[in-house]
């Protein structure tokens, strides 16, 4: 896999596709594993992971998923390398920074990763656009039944699978999805969100998992136990309760925007658009935030049909039909590729953080004003 060559596109689960995607960006499920006669990692000696390392990638490279897979070894790669990786939601930060020999196995449309030496000596995700956590937990399973025919896991009749984190003892599965939540933030009840996902046992972070904050009104929700629970239930739980409510939720806040709050509403779109169609200089998180609120205006036209004088501007931007030109797909685009990381792999040097704001501005004033 040339990273180079994926730097300059989104992952097909980034696409703005699938169902409730005006919400619900995208939909992953996570297994963590450990193999049977190995220490858990923080007790392992290099060698050790070297060795646990080599059973793994033989292991998973081995495998027919359907798609050609490439490994690479992380703690040979450059920062900057893995600082893409973690960009595109391909390896966690803890992976990135880890020590000693580490890798990873992505298919080449980046659906499917096996982290290998990340907290645990595997995790394997897989990974699709929208609400599809069911086909998720058919094709994870699939492919975690593959690679124990040819290893040994470290499982525990009474316990389920042992884990190096006691949260995830049990089936070691997490659920999670990807939820764009801008009208609750802007009415004021994303707090509200908060605690009730709380009350039901549901952890929520930021766009790279723990110990990230939000950013562009984007946040990851997934399950917190996950001992004594089967995964079918679990998902069968996100998919008929937990996100029906949270996508009436924040549906019911888009429409508080349009009858009682259009001016706030039509406020953070123009705004939005002006500053990202003129502006020079432009940080990572506001450029997050600013077109965070174009997606909204595009979603509320496309799937609620409103059309404030604001919203009605941006559509006649985005163009009709085929000839569209800006969709949310572009504005997708746009958050992955103006990442510092993306920045600077895709312009071929490492930039100081001023200079990445200029060229993050330019590159979106581009795309927005439509320019060769």
């Amino acid at each position: 896999m040339d990273l180079n060559n994926i730097s300059n596109n989104i992952n097909e689960w980034f696409d703005g596709s699938g169902p409730l995607c005006d919400i619900v960006i995208s939909s992953r499920i996570r297994l963590a594993r450990n193999l049977m006669g190995h220490k858990f990692l923080s007790k392992c000696s290099n060698n050790e992971k070297a060795e646990i390392l080599e059973k793994l990638k033989n292991a998973i490279m081995s495998l027919d998923i359907g798609d050609e897979t490439s490994y690479i070894s992380i703690d040979e790669a450059s920062n900057l390398y893995r600082n893409l990786l973690v960009e595109r939601h391909l390896i966690s930060r803890h992976h990135a920074l880890g020590k000693g020999p580490r890798g990873v196995v992505i298919n080449n449309r980046e659906s499917f990763t096996a982290m290998i030496n990340e907290e645990d000596h595997l995790r394997i995700q897989v990974l699709k656009a929208g609400s599809q956590l069911s086909y998720c937990l058919e094709l994870i399973n699939r492919i975690d039944d593959m690679i124990e025919k040819k290893i040994r896991y470290s499982f525990s009749p009474r316990l389920g699978y042992l884990t190096a984190c006691p949260t995830n003892v049990g089936t070691g599965i997490r659920i999670s999805v990807m939820l764009h939540l801008p009208a609750l933030k802007m009415t004021n009840h994303i707090e509200k969100f908060f605690n009730a996902a709380k009350d039901m046992g549901l952890t929520v972070r930021g766009l790279y998992g723990e110990g990230t904050e939000a950013a562009s009104d984007l946040y990851q929700l997934s399950n917190q136990i996950t001992l004594g629970i089967k995964e079918s239930e679990i998902v069968k739980k996100f998919e008929n309760k937990i996100i029906p409510e949270i996508v009436e939720y924040e549906n019911a806040a888009r429409k508080n925007l349009l009858s009682s709050q259009q001016d706030v509403l039509d406020d953070k779109i123009s705004r939005a658009l002006a500053l990202l169609q003129n502006a020079h200089l432009i940080s990572s998180q506001e450029a997050l935030f600013l077109l965070s609120h174009l997606r909204l205006g595009i979603n509320m036209h496309d799937y609620m049909g409103a059309s404030t004088p604001a919203i009605k501007k941006l559509h006649e931007l985005c163009g009709k039909g085929q000839t569209r030109q800006i969709s949310i797909a572009t504005i997708n685009k746009l958050f992955m590729l103006t990442l510092p990381a993306h920045l600077q792999i895709n312009c071929g040097k490492t930039l100081e953080a001023n200079a990445r704001d200029i060229l993050r501005a330019k590159i979106i004033r581009s795309t927005l004003n439509q320019e060769a």
